[in-house]
């Protein structure tokens, strides 16, 4: 579709209005994370390593809470995101927090024009690739972006989860990437009764597209893995199942819900 070209503009538009609402809502519990509570509460955690003293990029980080718990184990993290609105907050944030954190406005794709340094890990994380239409593109930025031995941390929500409606009451998507998912966006997961009302273009990726898009780039999946969960209240309806565990009311188990990965550079 033409209006696919104009992805970038609809998208940031959208997610500029998201971070005004984000930034007060209850989801992302913003003075609990400046108090000092970590926001890394997923599974991927466990792939982290010591990262005290290394470079990290956080890419596509909304308002970094992540850059922030990242920078706080001793990281050197740069946060980087394509809204304005969403960077400017962050910036504003943590400017009194004692850690190495810094910030970047841009897309994913333009990352190593605003980037002057290789790092030893970069993270992304939840809700991320579907807002990229090529991951070919996606991960030849990674792999350009990672030093020698470097990895990718990358945790993400399962393609399965985004073939339902908004309602998971019936499949609507399919699960390859046949073509872009164009929606008018009501509401937000941090808070269904915001009067956002936005266009909205994304893509679902397959889990081979993840796949052969890191083997492509010359990366190597070291770590696989899938969980029947999701680690955040973000869908609706949602049952809490365990602490930070939550499944779709009525499908509890029977569904995919998030999986992680590690892919590393070997030169």
């Amino acid at each position: 579709m033409n209006s696919d070209k104009n992805y970038l503009a609809v998208n940031k538009e959208l997610w500029n209005a998201k971070t005004a609402i984000h930034i007060n809502s209850s989801f992302y519990d913003i003075p609990a994370i400046l108090a000092g509570k970590s926001s890394l509460i997923g599974p991927e955690l466990s792939l982290i390593d010591d990262i005290k003293g290394k470079k990290v990029l956080h890419l596509q980080c909304h308002f970094g809470l992540d850059s922030l718990s990242l920078a706080r184990m001793g990281a050197s993290v740069v946060g980087l995101d394509f809204s304005q609105s969403a960077i400017d907050r962050a910036i504003a944030l943590y400017e009194d927090q004692d850690v190495d954190l810094s910030f970047v406005c841009t897309d994913v794709y333009s990352a190593e024009d605003e980037l002057d340094s290789k790092f030893d890990m970069i993270y992304t994380s939840y809700g991320t690739i579907g807002w990229l239409p090529d991951l070919n593109k996606w991960a030849a930025v990674i792999e350009r972006l990672l030093k020698p031995n470097g990895k990718l941390v990358f945790a993400e929500f399962h393609p399965v989860v985004w073939m339902f409606n908004e309602g998971f009451t019936e499949l609507e998507y399919s699960y390859f990437n046949r073509e872009s998912i164009h929606i008018q966006s009501e509401g937000t997961y941090a808070d269904r009764n915001s009067n956002i009302d936005k266009e909205e273009i994304s893509w679902n990726h397959p889990l081979t597209d993840v796949f052969n898009a890191l083997f492509n780039a010359g990366l190597n999946i070291s770590q696989f893995k899938e969980f029947d969960y999701s680690p955040y209240a973000c869908f609706d309806p949602i049952v809490k199942i365990d602490d930070n565990k939550y499944q779709i009311e009525g499908l509890e188990g029977k569904l995919p819900m998030m999986y992680y990965l590690v892919a590393q550079k070997l030169n």
